[in-house]
C-alpha cells in the first residue's frame, strides 16, 4: 500500500468530527505551502514578468478602480 492510499484510507475512516478537524488543518497546511512557494518564486524574481505586463497595462490605462 503507497503512502497516499493508506492516508485515504485512514482519511474515510474518520468520524465526522474527525473529518472536519483534518479539513481545518488541511487548509492551514495547504494555505501556509502556498504563500511559501509564492514568497519564493516572488524573491527569485518569478513573478516579475507578470508585474511588468500588469504595471505597463494600468500605464496604459487599462485598469480601473476596484
Amino acid at each position: 500500500m503507497t503512502r497516499l492510499e493508506e492516508v485515504e484510507k485512514n482519511v474515510e475512516a474518520m468520524s465526522p468530527q474527525e473529518l472536519a478537524s483534518f479539513r481545518e488543518w488541511f487548509a492551514r497546511f495547504d494555505e501556509a505551502a502556498w504563500d511559501e512557494k509564492f514568497e519564493r518564486d516572488a524573491s527569485a524574481g518569478k513573478l516579475d514578468a507578470l508585474a511588468g505586463v500588469a504595471l505597463n497595462s494600468h500605464r496604459a490605462g487599462k485598469s480601473r478602480e476596484l
